[in-house]
């Protein structure tokens, strides 16, 4: 089983325009509400394609019960710490060529107590973990080791796809995979990364420090997995984009199938990276099914290593 945790999960509200006029009344043309947050969308991807998960989240309040409804309706396992605060919620507003501008809460403040709780229930599931997959930003009110304290006490494979303090110290505390996307590789390793060359260079290092696996999502331009023994590149034609709102987390949940089921490195970001550009290819967050699933180019020899990535 993957095991998900989002420490600091959301309602996802999508809201499609014909084009967003800033400081206007804007009439939307659609909306839709899914249940959110990079763990909570990993799981569901998992779940759509038939793979067993159990997403571990805290909800509090009326759009912490409204969650846990869309969980339920969507035949996702949960497993939920009761907060005494609310559940945020996150408007996305996506025009009709696909971007997208996000507004995101900060989240509810936990307590000592709701950490503690939330820790036990992520530890007392190691036993039925293939892998346990951090993902998302801390909430308020949590330090900055709380992910690593977690890798250092959790003795199966951890995948980390985290931003905020908390990533640095994942990091460091030698998780098996993260995930980064560039933007967040640039924060961790503290310089910018214009040139592909330049990513790869930030992955080595992050691999080189202790890291199994660095699989850098790159947006339009697809991704690239970095190991002790090698790299590869992976792309996939988007003919059609609706919505890039948790297209990386359809890429970490098709990643950790295919290494979960034995799959090599190639493979894996193959896998990768057909799920996050069929997600891209959904309205909202929805998560893609296996006939979404788009045919993707893999390659050990990669493109010109002076190749600038697109914004």
């Amino acid at each position: 089983m993957i095991v998900t945790v989002t420490p600091n999960p959301s309602i996802d509200r999508t809201v499609t325009v014909e084009q967003l006029e800033i400081g206007e009344i804007n009439r939307a043309l659609s909306n839709r509400v899914d249940p959110g947050g990079k763990g909570v969308n990993v799981s569901r991807a998992l779940r759509a394609n038939g793979a067993d998960t159990l997403a571990i989240l805290p909800l509090g309040g009326p759009d912490g019960r409204l969650l846990a409804a869309l969980l339920d309706d969507a035949g996702v396992p949960h497993r939920e710490i009761d907060l005494a605060d609310t559940t945020r919620t996150n408007v996305a507003i996506v025009d009709p060529r696909g971007v997208t501008t996000k507004v995101n809460e900060p989240g509810p403040t936990l307590d000592v107590d709701e950490l503690h709780s939330l820790r036990r229930a992520i530890l007392s599931s190691t036993q039925e973990t293939d892998w346990l997959a951090l993902c998302g930003s801390l909430p308020p009110g949590a330090p900055a080791t709380w992910f690593a304290d977690i890798i250092a006490a959790h003795p199966g494979r951890v995948a980390v796809d985290a931003s905020g303090v908390g990533f640095p110290e994942a990091v460091a505390a030698g998780p098996d995979l993260i995930k980064p996307n560039r933007e967040e590789l640039e924060e961790l390793v503290g310089i910018r990364l214009p040139l592909l060359a330049d990513v790869l260079d930030a992955a080595r290092s992050v691999v080189s420090s202790g890291v199994g696996m660095v699989v850098v999502s790159l947006g339009s331009d697809g991704a690239l997995a970095t190991t002790a023994e090698g790299h590869w590149f992976a792309t996939a034609a988007v003919t059609t984009p609706l919505s890039t709102v948790g297209a990386g987390d359809s890429l970490l949940a098709g990643l950790l199938h295919a290494l979960q089921s034995g799959a090599t490195p190639e493979k894996a970001i193959a896998s990768a990276v057909a799920w996050g550009s069929a997600a891209v290819s959904l309205p909202g967050s929805q998560v893609p099914e296996h006939h979404h699933i788009a045919a993707v180019n893999v390659t050990t020899d990669l493109p010109p290593l002076s190749t600038a990535l697109s914004h």
